[in-house]
């Protein structure tokens, strides 16, 4: 009988990770991989919205959020990480809060945007995690989702699969996803690549979505909900 918990093991290893990803996160959304999903986000959903950041991590761009105009409660299922946001930010005007993305805390269609930034590929039950966030979104209203694409590290944590051990990383390809949402109440409206460095962009947009998305270390997605 197969005992591994998934929800379990994903909250200690992250819990675990708490000061490695404090360590980088600033970076990250400043000057790294994460430097254009703000921008992102603002050509697409209105200064303003309520957005819930699921997947918030150390509340970092749950920060950077609020700094661009937007009402914000930030996400994730380690309270270490929750703790450590609580801390880092000190800003009464962001609530953060301990929560699984596959069961949202939330009511109904009560935010005007969401951003989900690799965090659906941590779940058991990706569809699960998706159907939640039409949930709490209000219709027609936009969700910001980036996921891992096929040349990002992190997804060395799978490999293990192969051996037959459990693993709390899902290998959802970009391409995967987009199929899932599309059939699963969500319109697929903008799209764009995050590359490694040594990818020039000019060099790949003779490409089809689907190379370009091949070649991403992580893809966004702007997703409405029907």
């Amino acid at each position: 009988m197969n005992s591994f918990d998934w929800h379990k093991e994903a909250k200690e290893q992250w819990d675990q990770k708490t000061n490695f990803w404090n360590q980088s996160s600033q970076g990250m959304w400043e000057t790294g991989s994460r430097k254009t999903i703000i921008p992102f986000v603002k050509k697409h959903i209105p200064h303003g919205s309520y957005i819930a950041d699921l997947g918030c991590g150390d509340g970092y761009g749950s920060y950077k959020l609020l700094q661009a105009g937007y009402r914000v409660v930030g996400l994730d299922l380690s309270e270490e990480m929750i703790e450590r946001a609580k801390s880092k930010q000190g800003n009464e005007e962001i609530t953060f809060t301990v929560g699984d993305l596959t069961n949202l805390p939330f009511d109904n269609e009560v935010f005007s945007g969401l951003m989900a930034i690799n965090s659906i590929e941590w779940t058991e039950h990706p569809l699960k995690a998706l159907n939640e966030m039409k949930r709490v979104v209000k219709k027609d209203h936009l969700l910001c989702l980036g996921l891992l694409g096929p040349t990002a590290a992190p997804r060395a944590n799978s490999y293990q699969r192969l051996y037959g051990n459990s693993v709390i990383c899902n290998t959802l390809m970009p391409w995967e996803f987009e199929q899932l949402a599309q059939e699963n109440g969500w319109e697929v409206v903008g799209g764009r690549g995050i590359y490694k460095q040594g990818v020039s962009e000019k060099e790949i947009s003779h490409l089809s979505i689907d190379l370009k998305q091949a070649l991403t270390f992580m893809w966004l997605f702007i997703l409405r909900k029907l």
